[in-house]
């Protein structure tokens, strides 16, 4: 994932004229109007999203501590679709309102608007994810200022309309470019759009209305969760401004490996390792499980590499923790590499019960199997 401070060309410490100044150099190399070079658009388009999310101050600093995953896709271009869009891009190029027409390089919206979602990763130990546990988390976000209830201004003030723009939040100007003359509608630079001007700002939030704080909480996995699953956490992403709805958080899960037991799906798989005697007269043998240990039958006359079944031991269904699936053993037989005189005389004995199927005990083919000269 490329680095929007390395497209910008900038240092991570750099100021917002520093941001502004490297943005408008680098947008106009690489306008597709100007630049018709394979691959300018694309990189035309790089340049918006990184100084987009750098530029404003809160996106900034969910950048700067989550990286491209904590923007909860609110980087990008510009809405070309409207007339406010259009006349952004132009005011970038060419100055239009002096550079002002911006703040942090997007557009505000004067209504309430739904706080950015967020996504925290958890690690999950192995059996903890099989049958589900609550864990209690840290996350930074963003929440209402108590000082002043949100409105970002101190107590006992309040916001007051915007004589520039006569509450608006608009202003209009023609321009003229070298692609012909326009009427440019932009958000007011003395408001940035919102159409207030707070004269008396809250100390607390700095006139922002919203504060970064951890918060703890309380998260319940349910069993059957896997690496990849996706928890949603609702209301408790950012605040929304200006009284809108909060996001959303979204729990993103990643398992951890078991040293004796695998995973596919509902399904466990271990291994076992079993005797020759145990595989050809049958056995039972204890075997761990994710429900502990127990009893594993080994029928006799057992071949090796064969898969026995313990039913309903496995990963229960997520959703569903009723259901559960199986645990697969692979059994593997152990020959030894020597055998005593008596285990010799034995075998050599129940051989010969089978020389009707060529088995010559004198041939000197269990001395070989079992690693001993006749």
């Amino acid at each position: 994932m490329a680095d929007f401070y390395q497209i910008l060309g900038v240092p991570r410490d750099a100021d917002a004229d520093t941001l502004k100044r490297a943005y408008r150099k680098l947008a106009r190399q690489y306008h597709p109007d100007i630049n018709k070079e394979p691959g300018a658009e694309e990189k035309f388009k790089e340049i918006g999203k990184a100084y987009e999310a750098l530029a404003d101050p809160e996106t900034r600093a969910r950048y700067d501590q989550f990286g491209e995953a904590g923007l909860g896709g609110a980087a990008g271009m510009p809405d070309m679709g409207d007339m406010g869009g259009f006349a952004d891009l132009f005011d970038t190029f060419f100055n239009g309102f002096g550079g002002q027409s911006q703040q942090g390089g997007r557009t505000q919206r004067r209504g309430p608007q739904q706080g950015d979602d967020l996504r925290y990763d958890l690690n999950v130990d192995f059996k903890d994810a099989i049958f589900g546990q609550q864990r209690e988390i840290k996350i930074p976000h963003l929440e209402k200022c108590e000082i002043c209830t949100g409105t970002g201004a101190k107590p006992g003030t309040g916001p007051k309309s915007c004589t520039t723009c006569g509450g608006s939040g608009q202003v209009r100007r023609a321009t003229r470019t070298p692609f012909g003359n326009f009427t440019q509608v932009a958000e007011c630079p003395t408001c940035n759009g919102s159409g207030q001007i707070i004269s008396d700002p809250c100390s607390s939030c700095g006139g922002n209305g919203v504060k970064q704080v951890r918060k703890k909480l309380r998260i319940n996995i349910p069993a059957g969760v896997d690496t990849g699953t996706k928890l949603r956490v609702s209301a408790e992403g950012n605040v929304g401004l200006k009284g809108g709805p909060p996001g959303d958080l979204y729990v993103f899960i990643k398992v951890k490996n078991d040293p004796k037991l695998q995973r596919e799906g509902v399904t466990i798989y271990s291994e076992i390792t079993v005797s020759y005697l145990q595989a050809i007269l049958g056995d039972t043998v204890e075997i761990i499980t994710v429900d502990g240990k127990v009893k594993l039958k080994i029928p006799s006359g057992t071949q090796p590499n064969t898969t026995l079944s313990l039913e309903g031991k496995g990963v229960p269904r997520l959703g569903n923790p009723v259901a559960r699936g199986n645990h697969k053993v692979l059994v593997k037989v152990k020959l030894p590499t020597r055998i005593s005189d008596e285990e010799r005389r034995l075998l050599e004995s129940l051989a010969s019960q089978y020389s009707d199927q060529n088995i010559n005990p004198s041939s000197g083919l269990f001395s070989k199997l079992f690693g001993k000269e006749s």
